[in-house]
């Protein structure tokens, strides 16, 4: 028997496409399960338009046996088959599709149900095997043929024997190598597995005899092994049934089965669209946060099936970075996928669903926020930093899409609220959104700063996230409020008559807090005193857009850009530390030095930034107490 040489370019392609097309060989499973899907698909249309033809769903299945010993798999349809010259058209010619063709003659709808369209797929299992060998009986006729391949170079086309319409396509594994094993290929929970994971989705009984254990007859204790049939896979994907018949229950499973976390959702969305672009999805906010998630570790990104079949199992095109914490999949017939169908073109489809997908989120988490208050604050304690990244995040883009969503600690309200309610219980006078920053909520209470805008009565939001003061500075405003830190040079709160009252004892002390400015200088801008405090005699405000906060947190960064805020002396000339000061400047020089380190220690202290020197500092407490 003469063996016919694949033309140049399939023999060229061939070599390629075993090397370094796929970048999983498990695949070649998933390729061969799909076109067994596609043959028995073409048989179910051709009984629409045939009607001597009758389809009995029941009647079609795909089978998976394994030899061991023999190094040999199987893989066994019921499909329509294919005749010598099929088999000579479509395995003789790399990339000749007999799907594609059969769409284009019966006029099937592009993407419709039949899943194969490059015609490659076939050829993975030369990853695996040394030996592919297909066994085909086309419908309608009455002879079977074999077509037998070791590879590039070529196959042969023989007459056999074959009682059922359909095709079996055997491989026989390659030996393990000292570089890779392909013994898993032969092992029936790795082929479970693999069937599970790409392909439990298509719609025919994909069937494999399983080794399950049992009771002997008569005994209590003794177990033996058996072999039964099992159907490996689900086949009705969930995202496919009426959601009427679906039960939380049923998502809850959904959600461990496809191990998407090992938490219970807080929300589920089902989405099915049938518009210009088809595609149904199933997403879950997660209850808690991956112990991996803020990691260079983590994947975002959903599962993305065409036709039910796994194309990719993280597509991080399908979510932007601030819903990364979103699980779930996108099953649609309408992608264009590159020639391994394991990466996706990125094209105006791809664009169009990921743009509703977010669009989806976003009114789900807001709905959440209206009607399940509790939830909601239980996600944003998990996700809500993602979120603020998200405003932070391509500079601002997404800012108003993500400003709605965010929530802030209050010290009114002592818990989380919205800028919403921040804004919309503003007393009329109020002209800024009020923040102050800190470790935690205790320590921000305490702070100096805080003392005129909390005896104003005005609501002050508490910022102990890193990324919080950047997000904020990135949203600039809120429904045309800006947002003011405490501890920024202007309040815009004192009275006239509070700035005159100011202005006069910064000039009748204009001398002192010269004096003080040198003694500090290089540490702060500027000395001078405080509109702001009222029972603490000194703190640290800043001039600029760079707050201490935000210096502290540049300051912990690998990268260390050694950027620091422009800081301010702030003295309560009330207070009667101020009167010592003023005393010891009439008489006492070194006296004023000592106080003002003191002070200027306090401040930094106060404000949680180490002290240059702590054992002068220390010293200069013995000279006080002495």
């Amino acid at each position: 028997m003469s063996k016919t040489q694949f033309k140049a370019e399939s023999k060229r392609l061939l070599e390629m496409m075993i090397n370094s097309i796929y970048s999983k060989k498990e695949v070649f499973l998933r390729e061969l399960i799909s076109n067994a899907s596609d043959a028995i698909d073409k048989i179910y249309y051709k009984a629409l338009t045939d009607d001597s033809l009758s389809f009995e769903k029941d009647s079609y299945y795909i089978n998976v046996e394994t030899d061991h010993e023999n190094r040999f798999l199987k893989i066994t349809d019921t499909g329509i088959g294919m005749t010598k010259e099929e088999l000579e058209t479509n395995l003789g010619t790399i990339a000749k599709s007999g799907s594609l063709a059969f769409k284009t003659e019966n006029e099937i709808k592009d993407g419709h149900d039949i899943i194969g369209q490059f015609g490659v797929g076939f050829y993975a299992a030369f990853m695996v095997a040394d030996v592919v060998t297909v066994i085909s009986k086309a419908l309608g006729s009455d002879q079977a043929y074999k077509w037998e391949s070791t590879g590039a170079d070529g196959y042969t086309i023989e007459p056999v024997e074959k009682d059922a319409i359909g095709t079996e396509i055997i491989l026989k594994i390659k030996e393990n190598t000292e570089e890779e094993s392909y013994d898993e290929y032969l092992e029936e929970y790795q082929l479970k597995s693999i069937i599970k994971k790409y392909s439990d989705f298509i719609r025919y009984p994909i069937k494999m005899e399983v080794t399950s254990r049992r009771l002997k007859e008569g005994s209590e204790n003794d177990w033996e092994d058996y072999k039964e049939e099992q159907t490996i896979n689900s086949m009705v994907p969930i995202w496919r049934k009426n959601k009427n018949e679906l039960t939380e229950e049923d998502y809850e499973k959904f959600y461990q089965e496809k191990h998407y976390g090992f938490d219970k959702p807080i929300k589920h969305v089902h989405i099915s669209v049938d518009g210009s672009i088809r595609y149904n999805a199933i997403l879950y906010i997660p209850e808690k946060i991956p112990f991996d998630y803020y990691s260079k570790e983590f994947e975002k990104g959903l599962e993305l099936y065409s036709n039910g079949v796994l194309i990719m199992n993280k597509c991080a095109d399908l979510l932007p970075d601030h819903f990364s914490f979103v699980k779930g999949m996108v099953d649609s017939e309408d992608l264009s996928l590159n020639i391994s169908r394991e990466i996706l073109q990125h094209d105006r489809q791809l664009k169009l669903i990921a743009k509703n997908i977010s669009k989806k989120i976003k009114s789900e988490l807001q709905s959440l926020l209206r009607n399940d208050r509790e939830k909601y604050e239980e996600f944003y304690k998990s996700f809500g930093r993602q979120l603020k990244f998200g405003v932070y995040n391509d500079y601002g883009m997404h800012k108003e899409e993500l400003q709605d969503l965010l929530m802030f600690y209050s010290s009114k309200e002592k818990k989380l609220i919205t800028l919403d309610e921040y804004v919309s219980r503003m007393p009329e006078d109020q002209k800024y959104i009020y923040y102050a920053s800190g470790e935690s909520y205790e320590r921000i209470e305490k702070l100096p700063q805080t003392e005129l805008v909390s005896e104003k009565g005005y609501e002050i939001l508490y910022f102990t996230d890193d990324i919080d003061e950047f997000a904020i500075r990135m949203l600039v405003n809120y429904k045309e409020k800006e947002f003011k830190s405490v501890a920024s040079g202007d309040l815009g709160i004192e009275s006239e008559d509070d700035k005159n009252e100011t202005e006069a004892v910064a000039n009748e002390h204009k001398e002192l807090f010269d004096y003080m400015k040198n003694t500090l200088a290089g540490k702060v801008k500027d000395v001078k005193v405080s509109k702001r405090l009222k029972s603490h005699p000194v703190c640290l405000s800043t001039d600029g857009e760079l707050t201490i906060e935000m210096e502290k947190i540049l300051a912990m960064m690998p990268d260390n850009p050694n950027m620091k805020a422009e800081k301010i002396l702030e003295i309560n000339a009330n207070h009667e530390v101020f009167k010592s000061l003023t005393d010891a400047f009439e008489n006492d020089k070194d006296k004023v030095d000592l106080y003002t380190n003191l002070l200027y220690n306090q401040a930094l202290l106060i404000e949680g930034l180490p002290i240059q020197d702590p054992v002068e500092f220390t010293n200069n407490i013995c000279k006080i107490m002495k």
